[in-house]
């Protein structure tokens, strides 16, 4: 059961977001951008929190969901940003908090399987895909940091 949140004071609605990391065959760590369902951009995969659920859990949930990720979920958000979503006759401020997602497998089937493209890059090319600032700044920080940092 999802549940979504609304800040009384700012009128942002909250989100929580996976940010699925791994570190390929030559060292150098990858993230997992995905095609949002209606306008195909690059996102990540985000949904509202979930009732009993732990922001990091609900977020691996989203990943599992949406891609078909299974991973390690950090407790700690690395970050957040803002995006507008978009709703049948309006837009809502959403905020939405990221925890790293350490990959650990691909399922063969899941929720959205063949709804969404999803795709692996360094995190400095996603930076250059996603359409959202501060998801992109996050990404730079993330390019940034050391291998050893994620693992």
């Amino acid at each position: 059961m999802k549940a979504s949140t609304k800040s009384a004071l700012s009128g942002e609605r909250s989100q929580v977001a996976a940010l699925p990391v791994k570190i390929d065959e030559r060292g150098n760590s990858r993230v997992l951008l995905l095609t949002s369902l209606e306008t195909k951009r690059w996102v990540i995969p985000k949904g509202w929190p979930m009732k009993g659920r732990k922001p990091w859990e609900a977020a691996a949930q989203e990943a599992l969901e949406e891609a078909g990720i299974v991973g390690h979920p950090r407790k700690t958000s690395i970050g957040n940003y803002v995006y507008f979503k978009r709703q049948t006759a309006h837009f809502d401020v959403c905020r939405v908090d990221v925890y790293l997602l350490v990959f650990s497998k691909q399922l063969q089937n899941w929720h959205e399987k063949g709804q969404r493209e999803a795709k692996w890059f360094d995190a400095g090319e996603a930076a250059t895909l996603v359409e959202e600032p501060g998801l992109a700044k996050l990404l730079l920080e993330l390019h940034e940091i050391s291998v050893d940092a994620i693992k």
